[in-house]
């Protein structure tokens, strides 16, 4: 598969996705959501994969990259789908932008070729200026809102461990096999914390609901992880890290667009000093400056 298409995939769900989620909890709670669209995304992939001819490989590094998934899976997505209760949508995608920060600083220690420089640190000053004009808006939303964002900032450390984990584990799997290991670990976790937490079936579940949890499982966990570990097996982990600059304003829009989400100046200003953080920690020196 082309690695640019890959990677424009990635960037199209990615930007639809968080809406996606705040939809998927509404009227079914925010765990049954979660655990229901991993469990269809596992057995889709799972399919898909035998579809195609590929098993799951269980050699030591196989392994190894199924547990880094499905742990970055169930770690990242759980404080994701709570803090979409409390926080708009938008919000998700724009404190995902914080990815290529988080991930540059684990790949300092775990991965060959990276570095940080000064302008590096000054992008990751503003990126974290800009973090903190979205806090001061989230306590005038509501009181849950600022731990929305703290939950989501836990998820985005955990989605860059799992990025460099993989990136470092290097298996030689393909995407496909990768996603349905990962799920494969994700699905039953995610269903013991349903289980857990009180399960409770709805006795009727919004189509508005359903569409969105077919939509995730489908395309947010078998065609969305499978694009984003063929990209990150072919390009450098920042690099990949970067998708995270461009969904935060189409799911703004999106937010705004079709859930009527607050996007005034405030909101405006600091995803600006994120994004342009973001674009400038990833910027290179041209030669002879």
């Amino acid at each position: 598969m082309s690695v640019p298409l890959a990677y424009i995939g990635v960037i199209m769900i990615w930007s639809t996705t968080p809406l996606a989620i705040l939809w998927s909890g509404e009227g079914a709670g925010f765990i049954f959501g979660l655990a229901s669209r991993m469990s269809i995304g596992a057995i889709l992939a799972l399919l898909t994969a035998a579809v195609f001819g590929y098993r799951l490989k269980r050699n030591h590094p196989a392994l190894q990259a199924y547990m880094a998934a499905g742990l970055g899976i169930y770690g990242s997505m759980l404080p994701v789908y709570w803090a979409a209760q409390y926080i708009p949508s938008g919000w998700v995608s724009l404190l995902f932008g914080m990815t290529p920060l988080f991930t540059s600083l684990m790949a300092l220690r775990h991965l060959e070729g990276e570095t940080l420089t000064a302008r590096k640190l000054t992008g990751m000053l503003l990126g974290v200026a800009g973090l903190a004009a979205i806090f001061a808006t989230a306590i005038e939303i509501n009181s849950h809102a600022a731990a929305g964002i703290c939950a989501v900032l836990l998820s985005v450390v955990i989605h860059s461990a799992s990025a460099v984990g993989i990136k470092r584990i290097n298996a030689d799997i393909p995407s496909i096999v990768l996603t349905s290991g990962g799920l494969a670990i994700a699905a039953p976790l995610l269903l013991v914390t349903w289980l857990l937490a009180g399960p409770s079936l709805p006795a009727e579940i919004p189509a508005k609901t359903a569409g969105a949890i077919i939509y995730l499982a489908i395309f947010g966990s078998v065609l969305g992880f499978a694009l984003y570990y063929h990209v990150l097996k072919h390009v450098q982990a920042t690099r990949v890290a970067l998708i995270t600059l461009i969904t935060p304003v189409m799911a703004l829009m999106l937010g705004h667009i079709l859930n009527d989400e607050p996007l005034n100046g405030k909101i405006v200003t600091g995803a600006f000093m994120i994004l342009a953080g973001l674009l400038l920690f990833e910027s290179k020196r041209r030669p002879g400056k």
